[in-house]
């Protein structure tokens, strides 16, 4: 499988979820702050812009904990754009509160944006509906006929735990789902003009990003929510007892980030089934993933070759056992389904002698964050950007890293070891740049194909604009970039970044 890096031009791009674009509603979303945004980043000679997963958010307002792989987010729809289409009117936001710029209130945003996306989709059933949506419909149907039922139940039930659900709908009986089909056919449609509102939008992005020449860099996580509809309608492809509730679950073991490893909770696949499926649920994965993206990162590449697997009733991940996974045959079988795969593989972490192997078999291209180099240096650092292979991109850091500025200018001890350690190998020829400045031009500088930069990074932003902490579940997700600093940013550097 020959990289689709190796067919690329060298390109540089940031990084920055569509829910911390700037806006006025509450959180980031699509339309025109994210066609600005596009121009920003061609005017700055940006070639690449990479986003979080596009799906509905879940635990934790996680876009890594979704109720469905396959739908897209429904508060991300622009509610500027809802407007320009007559959709909504200027009186619908009329008395609505005040909502932060800065930070998303995800617990505010919810009843006034659904309040708001049900106005539009009764406007849009009430003009008649076109051969669009009609066409939609009929190309999204194998996942989007369950996602609406899905999202219906856990409505009428309070809850997208669906093994709470009446034994009739959690067991998937025929005759309850065909009477949910009849009794609340205009919630259906409600749920699926959704998604087809999200499409039409991100088709504008789309074409945008395609005439301004920046391809767009999106995420595919690994493992899937147990509440959410592909465990409910495809119970035979996850490790479940009778009852439908998880026997193992999925996680990372203890390392020296956490002495009690992560326990993510996810129920893990039963890849023997999935095998004996041709992969066809992973194909539908993929063909979803790159019909929105030019190229897509694939969360957590290890469990592809091995996977920490924890028995569901351990509370920590520190009782567990490594189980291969599916390995080579599993992406031979999408590239003979798909053809060439433009993925990349996230292989950050500790790596098996096994996970590399497959990566490098498969001639995937991997991530190197500079951060990790000056936590753990040594001159054969494959962190070190003279130390880069062709087949990678380079970051800072990532969304799962604090920022550069985080990172490298606190007063914290670990702060200034990584600060001193930075001054003494970055290169002389940067040493009338800012510190980070510097850091990003070395970057650029090196061997990798493309390099991609947090906006945070750009911007110097600290600690406090950090996007994620592993591990926990409570404030991560919520920063936003706000207009003004977009004026702040040294469209030079960006520029000359742009010109690797």
């Amino acid at each position: 499988m020959e990289s689709f890096l190796e067919r690329e031009r060298r390109r540089c791009g940031l990084l920055l979820p569509i829910f911390s674009l700037p806006g006025p509603h509450g959180t980031g979303e699509l339309g025109p702050a994210a066609l600005h945004w596009l121009d920003f980043l061609a005017e700055g000679g940006q070639g690449l812009w990479q986003v979080l997963p596009l799906n509905p958010t879940g635990h934790g307002n996680s876009p890594y904990q979704s109720p469905s792989a396959l739908a897209s987010d429904p508060f991300l729809i622009g509610l500027e754009s809802l407007k320009e289409d007559g959709l909504l009117e200027k009186k619908d936001f009329i008395g609505l509160p005040g909502l932060p710029g800065s930070r998303i209130d995800h617990s505010a945003i919810r009843p006034l944006r659904t309040a708001l996306l049900r106005k539009a989709v009764s406007r849009f059933l009430a003009y008649g509906i076109g051969p669009d949506y009609e066409n939609f419909c009929v190309k999204e149907r194998d996942w989007l006929e369950d996602y609406a039922l899905f999202s219906v139940l856990g409505d009428r039930f309070a809850t997208a735990d669906w093994t709470r659900w009446p034994t009739s709908y959690r067991d998937r009986k025929r005759s309850a789902l065909e009477r949910a089909q009849e009794e609340w056919a205009a919630e259906l449609s409600t749920y699926r003009v959704e998604q087809y509102l999200f499409q039409r939008q991100w088709d504008q992005i789309r074409r945008r990003a395609a005439r301004l020449d920046i391809s767009l860099v999106g995420d595919m996580p690994i493992f899937v929510s147990h509440d959410s509809v592909d465990v409910w309608s495809r119970r035979k492809l996850f490790d479940l007892d009778e009852a439908g509730l998880p026997r193992t679950v999925a996680g990372v073991p203890p390392d020296y980030f956490s002495a009690t490893g992560q326990r993510w909770g996810n129920p893990l696949y039963r890849w023997e089934q999935h095998r004996e499926e041709g992969y066809g649920w992973w194909a539908s994965r993929f063909r979803r993933a790159l019909s929105l993206f030019d190229a897509v990162r694939v969360d957590h590449f290890r469990a592809f070759a091995d996977y920490w697997e924890i028995p569901a009733m351990e509370p920590t991940a520190v009782r567990g056992r490594w189980v291969e996974g599916p390995g080579e045959e599993f992406f031979r079988t999408m590239e003979h389904a798909l053809g060439p795969l433009p993925i990349i593989a996230e292989d950050l972490g500790i790596l098996s002698e096994r996970a590399v192997a497959l990566r490098d078999r498969l001639d995937l291209p991997g991530l190197r964050i500079l951060l990790f180099a000056l936590d753990d240096y040594h001159e054969n650092s494959p962190f070190l950007p003279e130390n880069f292979v062709e087949n990678c991109i380079a970051y800072t850091g990532t969304h799962d890293n604090d920022t550069a500025a985080g990172a490298l200018l606190g007063t914290e001890e670990g702060a200034t070891r990584r600060r001193n350690l930075l001054l003494k190998i970055l290169p002389q020829r940067y040493g009338h740049l800012h510190l980070i400045d510097g850091a990003m031009a070395w970057l650029a500088e090196s061997r990798a194909r493309w390099l991609i930069l947090p906006i945070q990074d750009i911007l110097h932003l600290g600690s406090y604009a950090r996007m994620n902490i592993p591990g926990t579940t409570e404030g991560n997700w919520t920063w936003r970039l706000m207009e003004k600093d977009l004026e702040l940013v040294d469209r030079d550097l960006l520029r000359r970044l742009g010109a690797r």
